[in-house]
């Protein structure tokens, strides 16, 4: 059944991944982003080009008052849009903390507080929301950032049972290492905020780990297959994961004791 699907951070990577194969899969696709003419290349395709900011809730409101108008339902909600702040606890602003929150945690909430009024009207919906492993275990330099995708998780088990009653379902992708832009932004931003502080030599380890992690990185397309087993099934899973290192990585997650965990992690930063 041809569905009605919003995606956003559709201007790269996994978003503009997601959105060229759902649209080939025959769905009706807005892809949603800041940056429009980042997206000039799927709009010819034929997905149908919002701007808007996750931070901006004048923005989101219109572009679900724009798809209703257009299509009147929207059936699945990917929430993609997202960026990770890299840097020590210590280093990090709160004001760099709360932008950090307000794009991966509370743009996803908002745009579930719009959509689930529609899909409840047709008793129909999928929220998939884009995590990470980074959602279940917590590596130095990253606080900030695996503090907004454990929120998401936590909000996605919350969520999922309170609209499960009216046929909306909410699932959680976790990838693991996936080739994009994602990773070089992330260090980037790491060197700026603690590559000269007294945290430089975590710093310089965490960044020699990352690019070791970037060569085995999957392909977005591994993520891809995700969503769409989220999308096609009939009773989806409340998770899929996917992507280098992502089974395992959660394995010994769970397996291990927190010093255990800690100490086989901190061995990755040298």
């Amino acid at each position: 059944m041809k569905k009605v699907i919003l995606i956003t951070g559709a201007s790269a990577g996994m978003g503009k991944a997601f959105a060229k194969q759902l649209l080939q899969d025959g769905h009706i696709l807005y892809g949603a982003a800041r940056r429009v003419d980042k997206m000039e290349d799927i709009r010819l395709l034929g997905v149908k080009v919002l701007e808007m900011d996750v931070t901006d809730d004048e923005s989101m409101v219109k572009g679900i008052n724009t798809i209703i108008k257009n299509e009147g339902r929207i059936d699945v909600l990917v929430n993609n849009a997202g960026f990770g702040s890299y840097g020590a606890i210590e280093d990090v602003s709160i004001a760099d903390a709360k932008y950090q929150l307000d794009v991966n945690v509370f743009g996803a909430a908002r745009l579930a507080q719009l959509v689930i009024p529609y899909m409840r009207k047709e008793h129909f919906g999928r929220i998939i929301n884009i995590s990470s492993i980074g959602g279940k275990l917590a590596m130095p330099l990253g606080g900030w950032y695996h503090a907004s995708k454990f929120a998401l998780e936590a909000l996605s088990d919350s969520l999922r049972a309170e609209v499960e009653q009216f046929g909306i379902d909410v699932v959680v992708i976790e990838p693991g290492g996936v080739k994009s832009e994602w990773s070089g932004i992330a260090v980037d931003n790491l060197y700026k905020v603690s590559g000269n502080t007294k945290y430089k030599s975590m710093v310089d380890g965490f960044s020699s780990g990352f690019k070791k992690a970037d060569a085995n990185s999957a392909e977005p397309e591994i993520i891809v297959k995700l969503v769409q087993k989220a999308i096609e099934a009939k009773k989806p899973k409340t998770r899929y994961s996917g992507g280098y290192m992502a089974k395992p990585a959660l394995f010994m997650k769970w397996l291990l004791p927190d010093r255990i965990f800690d100490k086989m992690m901190m061995s990755q930063l040298k």
